[in-house]
């Protein structure tokens, strides 16, 4: 008999990891020998009570590190054994357990995926990024953009970005420009910099997991700030800084990931008072606001701050190119010198061609042309979205109503939960993102994120109709069950 698996179903590690956790430790001590044979993935699933894609993602994980191997027809047998013979170092032991969640496996590439905040192939004007690679290349300074650069970033293209700052009141005199390998790495140079272990540092909950991981891993500690249909909530901030002494508030004002909440300029206003007078470093996470489809632009908190202290992350990755991983930081110089020491210690620089060819792309014009026509397909996507939210979610479901940006938040009725639902949504040709994966102290578990920038209207209504049949379906059973009465004792 199959040994007995015990899986946490309340735990924040998705089920599909515990099912690999187990079995690759009943390898690795011998529990199950090599040859062993698994049970299949339908077998097992019907003994853990799970959907067989889930086991499918475990068994996916085991044969990829070389401690199973699939056999079709066949099934999955034990490749793995309990100790090494060989003379080699048991990297198992030495490495420390993960202190970050996973997050969901991908699924197959023909499943409608709502799961990854990205920008969509089909809208990459790759004629005009060609042009844009031959121009910067035939230009005097090609061998110059080939060899090793500043840690700071191509100067061309840190010119071009300060001066564009400064034309639209964003940056001040003793404000300077970094390039970063995406706003990614904008922020984990702010937490080296910055924080220490045990700092306090305020974030929006529910926030982005690549922040939320990042701050945790460093040792700080996260307080929560609630998200409402207009951002933060102010009064919840207001004590989150009267209780402690916080180092910093990290914040996404435009379309905010994953709720796509934008701030007013009311409470921007309010949030830099607030950081004024608690001497509380502010960072502004602005890599959507590029992507307005309708309504007015609302200023930056830089551009708001007089003091000139707030430190502003952007990035064209949201917008044009994320491959080539180009962001940027505006903020005071003392503070740039040292993000700029912090970073040519983790990758001496970023890379230059990518830097100078997306200079000559927003130099030419491409870039203002490829933004309108991106700025025009999201209009339609988050249309498509919005539309197919209302005709096919379930009654008593609430999701928010961007006015840009690439997600919305989505609330299910009680009991569902969508982490649970999860295998059975990508058995069905969908995917997303629970809730969980984003929370800080507030767990929704009907909660989950759906990004629709990356998919044209018909892939998006197609897929809303999917889920809003598996969630109503599920939704009438639970509601059956919870209200069957009881059976008479005779």
């Amino acid at each position: 008999m199959f040994p007995r698996l015990d899986l946490d179903r309340a735990s924040d590690v998705p089920i599909y990891r515990q099912v690999h956790d187990r079995i690759r430790e009943l390898i690795l001590t011998g529990a199950l020998r090599r040859g062993d044979r698994l049970p299949a993935t339908r077998e097992l699933a019907g003994l853990l009570g799970l959907n067989r894609t889930t086991i499918s993602a475990a068994y996916d994980l085991l044969e990829s590190e070389g401690l199973i191997q699939k056999h079709v027809g066949r099934g999955s047998f034990v490749l793995g054994e309990a100790r090494s013979s060989g003379p080699g170092l048991n990297w198992d032991e030495l490495l420390p357990e993960a202190d970050v969640p996973a997050a969901p496996a991908p699924g197959s590439p023909d499943v409608i995926s709502f799961a990854t905040s990205r920008p969509s192939e089909e809208l990459f004007p790759l004629d005009a990024f060609r042009l844009s690679c031959e121009e910067a290349l035939a230009g005097p300074n090609a061998a110059s953009i080939l060899q090793l650069g500043s840690p700071g970033g191509y100067l061309p293209l840190r010119d071009y970005l300060l001066e564009q700052a400064r034309r639209t009141g964003i940056a001040r005199p003793g404000d300077d420009v970094i390039v970063t390998n995406g706003c990614q790495q904008a922020l984990d140079l702010i937490e080296r910099v910055l924080v220490r272990p045990g700092d306090t540092v305020l974030v929006e909950d529910p926030v982005y997991p690549g922040l939320k991981n990042l701050f945790l891993h460093a040792g700080a500690q996260l307080a929560g700030i609630p998200v409402r249909r207009d951002g933060v909530d102010l009064e919840v901030l207001q004590r989150l800084i009267a209780r402690g002494r916080p180092r910093l508030l990290i914040v996404t004002p435009n379309f905010q990931n994953p709720t796509g909440a934008t701030l007013p300029v009311a409470s921007r206003l309010a949030i830099l008072r607030m950081a004024h007078h608690a001497g509380l470093i502010i960072v502004e996470n602005d890599i959507y606001g590029g992507l307005r489809y309708e309504g007015e632009d609302v200023p930056p908190i830089k551009q708001l701050d007089e003091s000139g202290d707030t430190v502003l992350l952007r990035s064209f990755s949201k917008l044009t190119f994320p491959g080539l991983r180009v962001g940027w930081v505006v903020g005071p110089k003392a503070l740039l010198a040292r993000l700029t020491e912090a970073k040519q210690l983790a990758d001496l620089h970023t890379d230059q061609l990518a830097q100078a060819v997306l200079l000559r792309f927003a130099e030419s014009g491409r870039l203002e042309a490829h933004a309108a026509r991106v700025r025009a397909a999201g209009a339609e996507r988050l249309r498509a979205v919005l539309e197919a939210c209302e005709r096919y979610l379930p009654p008593g479901s609430s999701f928010t109503r961007p006015e840009g940006g690439m997600s919305l938040w989505v609330r299910l009725p009680e009991p569902l939960d969508a982490g649970e639902l999860l295998g059975r949504a990508q058995a069905a040709g969908v995917s997303y993102m629970p809730g969980r994966y984003f929370t800080v102290a507030r767990h929704e578990p009907g909660a989950l994120r759906l990004s629709f920038a990356g998919l044209p209207p018909e892939k998006i209504e197609a897929g809303l109709a999917i889920l809003g049949n598996l969630f109503s379906s599920e939704l009438a059973r639970a509601r059956t069950e919870r209200f069957e009465p009881a059976q008479a004792i005779v």
